[in-house]
């Protein structure tokens, strides 16, 4: 079987690799995802944006690669889009549009609970079959509408997690991000606060750059152990300071304890911020609001993201009520999601 796949994010890969393992040898995957996983259209590196103005830039771009995707769905027997609605939900109109009878499944759905929902009834429309990640999502669409949650992909990869919450705090582990504009704005801050807790700190560095760009993007980091293992190294510290992203989900589920921040350009945050009708910003923090009311641990955006805003939210931080609480999380979601997707992918009209 012949799979078209729409896999733009690192993070959608990861969950893609998983996903692979449960498929039968035979299914063969064409379009957009890593080069680990067949032969892409595309280098993932060069689809790298942050927010609204940088896709602005690249858009004569991304609607040449779209235009390409649609004529690949000819030949192929199913379409994956995961993620990446910006992208993934045109791409899915279009194919619709052309090919009525082809099969698509969206695996890790847009956010239109949290802006635009006018797409949940695109959504409905155009997709054959819903791949919900998030438990409450469902509850948004209508009540005859091809969604299903399948589970969260993160319980199919962290299955090991920490079992005993540390006495004190003695190592910390810095993630500003994966995107180079989140990276140059929180570095500083994050090597402040480094600083000033003198604590044994490990700074996560997404494993494709390169030197130069690690030069480029971080600067001097003699303060730091230089890690790319992110799952490993969450298990291992004690603390987390983590940009918004996946990343404060994985650490919420391995059960280490974190603070999240967060700084956009500015027209990117006043865009979102009309936007998005959301209290928090952490997926962690989203999810636990709905059954629990409250957040998980803290979050600071913009102009309060600094140093002593920082140091303060960790000196004052309940790590055994956090630790608690992780674990309602984990049980919130049930278990993870490849295998149910695979069956969808495989199960024939």
């Amino acid at each position: 079987m012949k799979v078209l796949v729409s896999a733009l994010e690192h993070s959608a890969n990861i969950h893609l690799k998983s996903l692979k393992k449960e498929l039968s040898s035979d299914v063969e995957f064409v379009g957009i995802f890593d080069s680990e996983l067949g032969n892409p259209i595309v280098d993932l590196r060069s689809l790298a944006i942050m927010g609204f103005v940088d896709v602005i830039k690249k858009l004569r771009y991304f609607f040449k690669l779209n235009a390409q995707m649609v004529e690949l769905a000819a030949d192929v027997d199913k379409v994956l889009l995961i993620d990446s609605s910006g992208f993934n939900l045109p791409l899915a109109k279009k194919i619709k549009k052309r090919y009525p009878k082809k099969e698509i499944i969206y695996y890790i759905l847009p956010q239109a609970w949290a802006w635009k929902r006018r797409r949940i009834a695109v959504l409905e429309k155009t997709i054959d079959h819903l791949a919900s990640i998030l438990p409450f999502e469902k509850e948004y669409y209508s009540k005859d509408a091809p969604i299903t949650y399948v589970g969260h992909p993160l319980l199919d990869i962290i299955k090991d997690f920490k079992q005993n919450l540390s006495r004190e705090v003695k190592t910390i582990a810095f993630m500003p991000g994966s995107r180079k504009g989140e990276i140059k704005k929180l570095m500083p801050v994050f090597k402040e606060v480094n600083e000033r807790l003198g604590l044994t700190s490990y700074i996560i560095i997404p494993e494709y750059f390169t030197k130069e760009e690690i030069e480029e993007l971080y600067g001097n980091l003699s303060g730091f152990k230089i890690v790319h293992d992110s799952h490993k190294t969450l298990k291992e510290v004690d603390f987390a300071f983590i940009c918004s992203g996946t990343a404060t989900l994985e650490a919420s589920l391995i059960r280490t304890p974190l603070i999240l921040s967060y700084i956009a350009k500015p027209l990117d945050y006043f865009i979102a911020s009309r936007l998005v009708k959301l209290n928090h910003l952490g997926l962690s923090n989203i999810m636990f609001t709905k059954f629990k009311n409250r957040a998980l641990h803290p979050e600071f955006i913009q102009e309060d993201v600094t140093t002593d805003n920082l140091i303060k939210a960790f000196l004052d931080y309940d790590r055994s009520q956090f630790f608690d609480d992780s674990k309602l999380l984990r049980a919130y979601l049930e278990h993870g999601s490849s295998k149910q997707v695979a069956q969808i992918l495989e199960k024939t009209k």
